[in-house]
């Protein structure tokens, strides 16, 4: 298989042949669809209900479907692949056990406001109700954690719901979308009309903001003397990261980006302080607690950042724009709520803003970034994460897409690495997924095939699916796979001894693989180190790599990850670690 464009575009007479009013069946029609929405790339796992559909794949030059070798591999290959291209991730499983794996998938997209489209197979619609072979309510199982969902009763539907998913999916607070498709839907036939219109009653989503407003926000702006702006995963779902740069530029107001911020607003800008929350540093969380006004732009006030809320910017003034109205005043009191699309709401406060008075507060912040700078205690005899993290920063110069599982690499890489570009950091924000990492760098390459992508692990994390290593192997998906390898389940340890006084509990993952072997099992190089000579070594050598790579970083166990923010306590009670 060879990795197509994201940017890929429908030749007329391709567009023209997809658009005949010809008698197919409705997995021709969704095929058809699919096309005429711009999907270049299918994540997916077939089983009995939906063969049909696959059968009609059989032969088409047209379609592009990268099997994986487990549906959650698929679902989060996707995520991946729509996280770093702006576009919608398709997905496509069986009926059953196939649907139910994707549903961790589908709760991470949702909680991460990723925009999937997941296609499922079920039952003839005779059997539907009947406990049948491989039957399961996939709509009604995921209704909690999908934006909307279809049961495709006629097959002369499908075209309409499959647009509207797509709308759905990909405008307003961005989601995941379900179509479920019966066996005989998909080989039932019917003349194809394609719908390119979309009406759907209840569902118009707040794009332009309340102008009275966006002027509100800049007379605060003007009044203040101690401004910092949050900014989240919203600004880069909408595009809009050129204009929040423009925004800051404009107000000289310091910034702070949560976790799904990360790479929305370029690290080496003067006045970017870094994350914030339960390990952000020192900086970032200072700011805010001392701020008297507070702009938060994309960001939902997650628990992770906010830590103690009734402690959480005693001192500030809180302004929340957000394309979702059901965020703001949802976790902390909004002074001035802003409903709109980032992108829009910026490109016209930036027509109005003027520079904050805000020298001596700026004067403040780079001061306390020299003297509170993120730092761990270097080793010449143990390998550290960190220093990894910094060996792969440096050699890659922020250009990289990365990746990461969730834990402590999740952390330190989310400190260490610095970005220059918009959607390029890929990780379980709300949901926390473990097994995510891998297989969304697999999607986020497909999506970028001119793009280094590197996926960074924890030795728990991967072997949750190490298995799609053979896709990696057998479509010369040339990701560099990263294995922060410290024998222990090392955040639930980190917690253990920091809050349960040193009582390990089943943590202890030392009966684990040698990742280099099992990296070779399925035709991908495997490579080791140890210290901070081979860890230089084996790390060029696999940038020098034209394919897969697997890297087994064997670090020390017993590393911590710092700043850290216990539970109960303020985001300025700070445990700053063995170098505080």
């Amino acid at each position: 298989m060879s990795i197509q464009s994201p940017t890929k575009v429908l030749k007329e007479d391709l567009k023209a042949k997809l658009l005949q009013p010809d008698y197919i069946s409705g997995s021709d029609i969704l095929l058809r669809c699919l096309l005429l929405e711009g999907v270049d790339c299918v994540f997916g796992y077939p089983g009995g209900a939906v063969l049909n559909i696959y059968n009609a794949m059989h032969g088409n030059p047209d379609f592009n479907h990268l099997l994986t070798r487990h549906e959650q591999g698929a679902i989060h290959a996707a995520d991946g692949y729509a996280r770093t291209t702006g576009k919608v991730g398709i997905c496509l499983a069986t009926s059953g056990p196939g649907a139910t794996n994707l549903v961790t998938g589908i709760a991470t997209a949702y909680m991460d406001s990723v925009p999937l489209v997941v296609i499922t197979g079920n039952v003839a619609s005779n059997f539907i109700g009947t406990d049948a072979f491989q039957e399961a309510d996939i709509t009604g199982i995921t209704m909690p954690i999908t934006k909307h969902s279809y049961l495709v009763r006629n097959v002369e539907d499908l075209p309409r719901i499959i647009h509207e998913a797509f709308h759905i999916a990909n405008t307003g607070r961005k989601g995941p979308v379900l179509i479920d498709i019966p066996k005989d839907i998909s080989a039932d036939k019917t003349i194809f009309k394609y719908v390119d219109t979309v009406n759907i009653r209840g569902y118009h989503p707040t794009m332009d903001p309340n102008k009275l407003q966006v002027d509100k926000i800049v007379k605060a702006i003007i009044a203040a003397e101690r401004p910092v702006i949050l900014a989240g995963g919203g600004v880069v779902y909408a595009n809009a990261s050129k204009e929040l740069i423009e925004f800051v530029n404009l107000t000289q107001i310091p910034i702070t980006t949560t976790l799904l911020g990360l790479s929305g607003f370029p690290s080496s800008h003067e006045l970017w302080m870094g994350m914030p929350g339960m390990h952000g540093t020192y900086t970032a969380n200072m700011a805010i607690q001392n701020a008297d006004l507070l702009i938060s732009i994309g960001a939902r006030f997650d628990d992770r950042v906010t830590m103690k809320l009734d402690g959480f910017a005693p001192k500030a003034k809180i302004i929340h724009i957000d394309v979702d109205p059901a965020e703001i005043g949802k976790n902390v009191k909004t002074e001035i709520p802003c409903v709109g699309d980032v992108k829009v709401v910026l490109e016209y406060a930036n027509t109005k803003v003027k520079s904050a008075n805000s020298a001596d507060w700026i004067a403040k912040i780079k001061q306390m970034k020299l003297d509170f700078p993120l730092k761990y205690i270097d080793s010449e005899t143990e390998l550290k994460p960190q220093f990894v993290i910094e060996v792969i920063n440096e050699t890659t110069k922020g250009e990289a897409i990365i990746t990461t599982d969730v834990g402590q690499h999740q952390m330190w890489t989310a400190q260490y690495y610095k970005f220059n570009h918009p959607r390029s950091w890929v990780t379980s924000g709300g949901l926390g997924t473990m097994g995510f990492g891998f297989p969304s760098a697999i999607g986020a390459q497909m999506g970028n095939p001119g793009r280094l992508v590197v996926s960074i692990n924890g030795d728990g994390g991967m072997q949750m699916c190490s298995q799609e290593l053979a896709i990696c192997s057998i479509n010369k998906i040339p990701v560099k796979i990263v294995v922060i390898n410290n024998q222990v389940l090392g955040m639930v340890r980190q917690w253990q001894e920091i809050l349960y006084n040193n009582r390990e509990s089943h943590i202890d993952l030392a009966g684990s693989p040698d990742f280099v072997k099992l990296a070779e099992a399925y035709g991908v190089k495997g490579l080791r180190a140890t210290n901070k000579a081979e860890a230089r070594q084996v790390w060029q050598e696999a940038l020098d790599h034209d394919g897969p790579v697997l890297i087994d970083f064997v670090v020390r166990k017993e590393e911590n990850v710092y700043p850290m923010v216990t539970a109960g306590s303020t985001i300025s009670e700070m445990l700053m670690g063995d170098s505080e």
